[in-house]
């Protein structure tokens, strides 16, 4: 997998509740942007409250997982970027995270070795392994917890793989964990 960014840390944004897409619910493409693109990723569902957590101790606070996508408005990035201002708007607006159905972290046979893809219109168009990850599941919620209490259902995006690309209306975009289907909607 090429690394298109390296950093010594996870670099971390937050999305608000009003981010959130779920239940196969279409995502209407927004009015601001020109560019929204797909960003493919694995998801975990916090189990546990938790505060400066351990990476030794860090699977015990997750116990779900999905493929989501993290929808970024690019050109809003590229502009607020260039100015020298935060980007949130560009990644945090409303519908901007989809998720798919959750499954339980023990159906899986490893987490730092499944496979997962995002097939648009019938065409894989981005697909990757958790091992070829540049920070562990459980790496990404010790560093998380340093800065932010970690609460029952929040939802972590842990990163995506090469392959980001434009969504367009009547796109169908279906996303799976091995050969599991787990996310399923339409762009409107």
């Amino acid at each position: 997998m090429k690394r298109t960014f390296e950093s010594s840390e996870p670099v971390l944004f937050m999305k608000p509740d009003t981010a959130l897409l779920k239940d196969g619910k279409p995502f209407f493409l927004p009015d601001f942007s020109e560019d929204v693109q797909y960003e493919t990723e694995l998801v975990v569902r916090v189990s546990r409250l938790g505060k400066n957590i351990a990476e030794r101790f860090a699977h015990r606070y997750y116990d779900q997982l999905t493929v989501g996508i993290d929808f970024t408005a690019r050109d809003l990035q590229k502009k607020q970027k260039e100015l020298g201002l935060p980007w949130e708007i560009a990644k945090g607006f409303d519908q901007s995270a989809a998720v798919g159905s959750f499954i339980p972290i023990e159906s899986v046979t490893a987490l730092q070795d499944l496979n997962f893809r995002l097939d648009i219109n019938g065409e894989t168009v981005q697909a990757g392994n958790s091992r070829e990850m540049i920070y562990s599941v459980d790496r990404i919620i010790a560093f998380i917890s340093r800065f932010f209490t970690l609460k029952i259902g929040d939802l972590i995006f842990t990163g995506t793989p090469a392959g980001v690309g434009p969504v367009k209306i009547n796109d169908h975009l279906q996303g799976y964990v091995e050969d599991r289907k787990l996310l399923d909607f339409r762009v409107k």
